[in-house]
């Protein structure tokens, strides 16, 4: 599962700083989608109404020329911001407001493109509705500096006069906070007009992958022939015949390998943008501004990183249980997706909405009533179709509306633990929308996988306590490993690898494709134990880093990481200490980005800067693998 999230340029667009939420996971089958959203009449429970937003497209062409009017007159509002406190308030409202409609606007467009990007009208307004907020950044770029040069006496005094500011006091506290780093009104204009462009790396990435890329097709021993698209690879790298599983990732990384020197071109270039704006804006490195904006420390990074460093035994005694129970001699990179313990099990739709909601029960009974009903609306496209975007994402920033997800359901537990993930984020959504203004509602990249992953957590929890033999619980047992590895020490290997070639071209250095290669393929094998027999990485497959699209997000991965550890603490509070750690726990939801995201996790008991957090997490690991270890030695 990975996220992505688009940084803007200047302080006032943390409305937009989260709006483009995306996680991938693993794909499929079925459905194809029109103007309106859907394909099927009959399917309103697996394919979104996109009508909750617009009901046609002249509504929507409708709303576009009347916000794109609305951003011109922004501008209005420049010399103005310190004349009054009522003045104030009325330009940040008028302002507020445009962002919130243009994310309506934005989200019809994203939701519509996403379900196949071959169709050349989604794509178009997809452009458009992109240029919009290009152009809304650029407007309203002299806020910040505006806001800084009245400042924090003067504004703390508008704040007193009238209570029109309420909804804007956090963004005024952070706007003052990163006034070391924001530029004159001129200069944040000319960054601000570089947004659009500064989405190129990107954009040419999720086309050449999800649409250009020709992709190979294999024939399995069984004689089915399969396209190993991204979806098709995550799907077939899991099968359980090991000749099949080395046909498939012989196959997909010789794809990657080829095209390796263009898409080290595209990442290069969306790291020297990372870098090229900490410098412009005055910051040590592309890291720090990354967190600047929520106010993390750097020692939340650099805690999780060198947690993880120092007990990657943990890492490699999960390897070697999986090679026990496989029977192999030797693993090897292609062995690491396999279920170790197989269950011969699928689950339907209805079967996944009924198990996620007996699992999330500890949650509360206000919280199931709300889930079940949000579960039970068309507000998901469930199966995978033709062009349409591969993995798994909640789109909450759309916010007189409602969340939208899309799946890429295929039936198999994988898709259940990922339909669970994404209703931690519309949950984390809907609460954050209900109990707080626009203006505070869009949570920070930190706080954003917590509810996701908690989810997991109690879904593994509940499926190993309901198991009914000791082989279905050595499934979930290794299921869950397999989430820890692949969500808390994957993720931080994604992060060194992501700090280390931001680092690389700080210091003066290039990214080929070839030097991608090799930096990625000696973390690889370090964290993997290749050195020490633990694991064998060949070459062919380090190519890796090039399927990732979150390296695009400046700063990202490593959450996955942090949420993943807050989520097992808060969850063991959920389950042991009752209603006040639930209301602890749905509070912070309820939060959404009334505060910085460490401090609300602080108020929580959670210190992320404390290696305790992690360390909590290897603990459960372990003690996960002792219990899968007693079993199999019976």
């Amino acid at each position: 599962m990975h996220c992505q999230k688009n940084y803007s340029t200047n302080a006032l667009t943390s409305f937009l700083s989260l709006f483009i939420v995306l996680f991938f996971c693993a794909s499929s089958q079925a459905a194809d989608v029109n103007d309106k959203g859907s394909s099927d009449p009959l399917a309103t429970d697996t394919v979104w109404d996109l009508g909750d937003l617009y009901p046609d497209i002249a509504s929507w062409d409708k709303d576009r020329e009347n916000i794109a009017a609305r951003i011109e007159t922004l501008t209005e509002c420049k010399g103005k911001l310190g004349d009054s406190a009522d003045k104030l308030a009325s330009c940040l409202n008028d302002i507020s407001e445009t962002y919130k409609d243009l994310l309506h606007l934005y989200v019809y467009s994203f939701l519509a493109r996403d379900t196949d990007f071959s169709n050349a009208q989604y794509l178009e307004r997809a452009s458009v509705a992109q240029m919009l907020v290009t152009q809304m950044i650029e407007a309203t770029s002299f806020v910040s500096p505006e806001l800084i040069a009245i400042g924090e006496e003067k504004l703390s005094r508008f704040q007193k006069q009238t209570d029109k500011l309420a909804d804007h006091d956090f963004f005024i506290r952070k706007t003052l906070h990163m006034a070391p780093y924001t530029l004159s009104d001129a200069e944040e204009k000319i960054l601000a007009a570089t947004f659009d462009t500064m989405q190129t790396p990107s954009s040419v990435y999720d086309v050449l992958t999800n649409a250009e890329m020709p992709m190979p097709t294999v024939t399995l021993s069984d004689g089915n022939e399969v396209v190993l698209t991204p979806a098709g690879y995550s799907q077939y790298r899991a099968v359980d015949n090991r000749d099949d599983r080395k046909l498939v990732f012989d196959q997909f990384w010789e794809t990657y390998q080829k095209y390796r020197q263009t898409l080290g071109l595209t990442l290069e270039g969306q790291v020297k943008n990372d870098v090229l704006m900490a410098r412009l804006r005055g910051f040590d490195s592309a890291l720090q501004r990354a967190q600047a904006e929520d106010n993390i420390p750097q020692t939340v990074y650099h805690a999780l990183v060198d947690t993880v460093n120092e007990h990657l035994d943990s890492l490699h005694r999960l390897v070697k249980l999986r090679q026990r129970v496989l029977g192999l001699k030797e693993s090897h990179y292609y062995d690491i997706y396999p279920a170790v313990v197989p269950l011969d099990r699928t689950y339907s739709l209805e079967e996944t909405k009924a198990l996620t909601i007996a699992a999330l029960q500890p949650l509360g009974e206000d919280y199931i009533k709300t889930f079940t009903d949000a579960v039970n609306q068309n507000w998901m496209h469930v199966y995978p179709s033709p062009g349409k975007r591969s993995g798994a994402y909640v789109m909450g920033a759309a916010y007189d509306a409602h969340p939208y997800m899309l799946l890429n359901f295929d039936d198999t537990i994988e898709s259940v633990s990922t339909f669970a993930h994404e209703w931690g984020h519309a949950m984390h959504s809907l609460l954050a929308n209900r109990n707080q203004p626009f203006t505070k509602a869009d949570y920070a990249t930190f706080t954003a996988e917590i509810a996701s992953t908690a989810n997991e957590v109690l879904l593994f929890e509940y499926l190993r306590n309901n198991a009914k033999t000791d082989q279905e619980r050595l499934h979930y047992l290794f299921k869950e490993l397999n989430q820890l590895r692949g969500t808390f020490f994957r993720q931080t290997q994604f992060a060194e690898f992501e700090l280390a070639i931001h680092e690389h071209v700080e210091n003066g250095g290039a990214l080929s494709g070839d030097k991608l290669n090799t930096m990625y393929g000696d973390l690889l094998k370090r964290y993997f134990g290749h050195d020490k027999g633990v694991m064998i990485i060949d070459d062919a497959y380090t190519a890796e880093w090039a399927y990732i699209p979150h390296f695009y997000r400046n700063f990202y991965v490593y959450q996955y990481a942090t949420s993943i550890s807050a989520a097992y603490y808060l969850m063991d509070r959920v389950l042991n200490d009752g209603e006040e750690a639930q209301q602890q726990y749905l509070d912070i939801l309820r939060a959404g980005g009334s505060d910085y995201p460490y401090e609300i996790l602080l108020a929580a008991g959670v210190d992320m800067a404390s290696k305790d957090v992690y360390l909590a997490v290897i603990e459960r690991m372990n003690r996960l693998m002792d219990e899968a270890e007693r079993i199999l030695d019976k």
